[in-house]
């Protein structure tokens, strides 16, 4: 398995061939205002809402032809409407809260009255309410994206990649939306594990915690056996009773080992199996020759990974600097698998790889981006092999400042395969056969030039979350045997920031050579975002400075007073709340959680098509011959952005859901016990509790809470009674009873055990306030109040 360097959380000018020009769809109304003038609020909102392609600072100011100081005016106004809640950052566009961004995966569901497809976005947060409806407007014209080929003409159960537009016609769905891609086939089919039932009909346990039972009749089920997880689709909808399925496909028994996971990877439509082109592909590949490469198999790089890591893509190496302008100072070299060689544009292997985005890692099994021939063979660092690489040389300065670099595209031989524990205990003082020999000339110059980096990560102060990474290990058959949290050792924190400099390194040479690229972004926390977790943090005596600037080491400020108090898990969590999620883009914004300015994913080209796209950016920027980027595939870098940034999310869902999955069967009978858990979450209807054991938790509905009224604090994270004043806040310790277990989707339900404890009088005195307000509003509004939970 691959390292992925920790985030601790999340341009270049136009380009040719961009797609969903404005030009392509209805002129909106006109706006009265006069040109160069600020535009007020009102328009502003407008605009952005009718020109949802065209809501960026930049484009705003071009339609509005803001100039000099009006575009610091209008700076200021996009930032006043943000921290009010009227606007949101995405990508690289603001829109209306609730609204779609300008790119969008949407699913195929429906048609309309005229027999028109009716789409909906396929990740949509629940506290949202109902998915906006999208029209999906099929294209006339011949052509595809770019220009080239067929356009993409999709279906009912279709996933696709579209362009969103707001609608015209206000009598019908919100949006518009034009194709860019068909991500997936007929998604319409519904997942769930049949069941024997009496007469030789079935039923259909639903995989999802909010699905919904069905039958099967005799004559629909096929060859479906009791226990088999099947595709289904809705046979018949009736006013009364359970609706009919009929199965579509057998997946196989959930029985069997690695079931578990294809729930997911079947329930997220992960492509995991290679279709007969990309294999043959693959199979066919050379190994590459010494073409535009310098010969560095003298170079004594290793490897460090993961005992079981079975695809080795970057190796390191460490030596003083020998230049008498930087004493004291070191070079770092990384070398990273040459991947782009193997993968070219536009191929069969290339169109997997980006159909995939990533690759996903279960517990129990790998779904690689690339063919294993690629990944574990050609590609892979193998100790003492022959391999091509792109390598990038690093200096540092005695103080931990990088001071230059160089990248080179070349031909290594690892002299080592080492595992993090091995490398560790060497350093520690208790090398083995195999590490004794590597002692001196390579591991300790590993570690002296870690201790200097690290003198510039203390300066640069990234966020520094604590947050464990709780690890579960398999039996045989695929079920739990234990969940334990591995040790965080030096050797993991030495490979990650050898990994960190390395993508700042690409990202610095890429901007130098005016070549496009696909930045690791991440924006800062929302203002609406910082002032929840600054209500939150008063509560516990924390100030979090006020103003739109916030830098990571203003986090860590906070993090570092929460340290060794009863709060410190608490406030770790409610940090990690606040913050942004990293996403891939052409345009960049900079990296907030790791406190830098240009990054790029360049260290895992095996496993992410991101860092693919920066291997051949690199290659054909700096004439390292063939495999360079193609000219339109710089033109689609938005597209392709978007599209892996979903992918990346994609494969975060099937991942978290299958270790719920595997923990609520591996709790499953244990129904009744009780287990000493922690509040890891509140909202409006219950509590989220965690198990820190076994890396699980689970729901208490607020009814099943006692006999008191609960109010819901968002700012003090509480549910207390208005009688007793008694409550659960977040981070508190508390025992529970095991109500129910439910493996097939993944959850748990609990009945609470301790005593609520006495809320502070902050909180109280909310909730009376609150309570007082609402009677006079219904008083005043002639209604009865709510029948609340009890």
């Amino acid at each position: 398995m691959s390292k992925i360097p920790r985030e601790r959380t999340k341009g270049m000018g136009k380009r040719p061939g961009k797609i969903g020009r404005a030009s392509q769809q209805p002129a909106a109304e006109p706006l009265n205002i006069a040109h160069g003038a600020l535009p007020s609020r009102e328009v502003i909102l407008r605009f952005i809402a009718d020109h949802p392609q065209k809501a960026s600072k930049r484009e705003l100011a071009k339609a509005f032809g803001l100039k000099g100081d009006s575009r610091v005016e209008l700076k200021h106004l996009l930032r006043e409407l943000e921290q009010e809640g009227m606007l949101q950052k995405t990508r690289k566009s603001l829109i209306r809260p609730g609204a779609l961004p300008p790119v969008t995966v949407l699913d195929i569901t429906t048609r309309d009255k005229d027999g028109e497809l009716i789409g909906r976005p396929a990740e949509w947060p629940e506290e949202m309410g109902v998915a906006p409806a999208v029209a999906i407007r099929q294209s006339t014209s011949a052509a595809g994206r770019n220009g080239k080929g067929k356009a993409p003409v999709a279906g009912m159960g279709d996933r696709i990649l579209a362009k969103i537009f707001p609608a015209s016609d206000r009598g019908g769905p919100a949006y518009t939306a034009r194709i860019i891609k068909i991500l997936d086939k007929r998604r319409g089919a519904l997942l769930g594990v049949f069941k024997d039932a009496p007469g030789g009909a079935g039923r259909l346990l639903p995989i999802e915690r909010r699905g919904e039972e069905m039958v099967i009749d005799p004559e629909y089920k096929g060859e479906a056996k009791d226990g088999d997880l099947v595709e289904v689709e809705v046979a018949r909808l009736g006013r009364f009773g359970l609706p009919r399925a009929k199965v579509l496909s057998i997946i196989g028994s959930v029985a069997s080992e690695k079931a578990i996971s294809m729930i997911a990877i079947h329930a997220h439509g992960i492509p995991y199996t290679f279709p007969p082109a990309v294999v043959a592909e693959a199979d066919d590949a050379k190994p590459a020759t010494m073409s535009h490469r310098e010969d560095w198999r003298d170079v004594p790089l290793i490897t460090i990974d993961p005992a079981d890591a079975k695809d080795h893509d970057d190796a390191v190496y460490a030596e003083a600097d020998p230049s008498p302008d930087n004493l004291d100072g070191v070079i770092v070299t990384v070398a990273i698998a040459d991947v782009s060689y193997y993968v070219r544009p536009n191929s069969p292997l290339d169109r997997e790889a980006l159909k995939r985005g990533n690759s996903v890692y279960f517990p129990d099994r790998v779904v690689p981006m690339l063919p294993e021939r690629i990944s574990n063979d050609l590609c892979s660092l193998r100790e003492g092999q022959d391999r091509p690489a792109l390598a990038v040389r690093m200096m540092f300065s005695k103080e931990g400042r990088k001071i230059g670099h160089t990248f080179h595209r070349v031909m290594m031989k690892s002299a080592a395969k080492l595992s993090y524990q091995q490398a560790q205990a060497a350093i520690d003082g208790t090398p083995d056969d195999k590490t004794g020999p590597l002692l001196e000339p390579i591991l300790k110059p590993l570690w002296n030039a870690y201790r200097i980096m690290t003198r510039g990560r203390e300066r640069r102060q990234p966020l520094e979350l604590d947050m464990p990474e709780r690890k579960i290990l398999l039996k045989p058959d695929g079920t739990v045997d234990r969940v334990f949290v591995p040790p965080r050792l030096d050797a993991h924190k030495l490979i990650e920031e050898m990994m960190i400099q390395a993508n700042v390194s690409a990202a610095e040479t890429l901007e130098k050579k005016r070549q496009v690229l696909i930045y690791r972004i991440h924006d800062g926390p929302t203002l609406a975002k910082q002032e929840v977790l600054r209500e939150f943090l008063a509560t516990l005596g924390i100030s979090l400075p006020k103003g739109g600037n916030m830098r990571a080491n203003n986090f860590n400020m906070i993090l570092a007073k929460a340290d060794d108090t009863p709060h410190q898990t608490m406030v770790n969590e409610m940090v990690l709340r606040s913050q942004s999620q990293a996403i891939y883009s052409p345009e960049n914004i900079g990296h907030f959680g790791l406190n830098l300015m240009k990054y790029a994913h360049f260290t895992s080209p095996i496993r992410r098509y991101a860092d693919l796209i920066v291997h051949r950016a690199l290659v054909g920027s700096l004439g390292f011959g063939e495999g360079g980027i193609a000219p339109d595939e710089e033109a689609a870098l938005d597209d392709i952005a978007a599209e892996i940034s979903t992918f990346e999310r994609r494969a975060m869902a099937a991942e978290r859901e299958t270790v719920d999955r595997l923990i609520a069967h591996h709790l499953a009978g244990r129904v009744g016990e009780e287990f000493e858990g922690r509040v890891g979450g509140v909202t409006k209807s219950g509590l989220f509790v965690a198990l820190p054991d076994y890396g699980a938790d689970g729901f208490i509905p607020i009814s099943t809470l006692g006999t008191d009224y609960f109010i819901y604090d968002e700012a003090h994270q509480a549910l207390s009674g208005e009688k007793t004043g008694l409550g659960y806040r977040l981070g508190d310790s508390v025992t529970v009873r095991l109500a129910e277990a439910i493996p097939l989707a993944g959850a748990l339900r609990f009945e609470m055990i301790s005593e609520g404890r006495k809320m502070p009088t902050a909180v109280r005195s909310f909730h009376k306030a609150g309570r007082r307000d609402a009677s006079r509003a219904r008083k005043q509004a002639g209604t009865r109040p709510p029948r609340g939970r009890r």
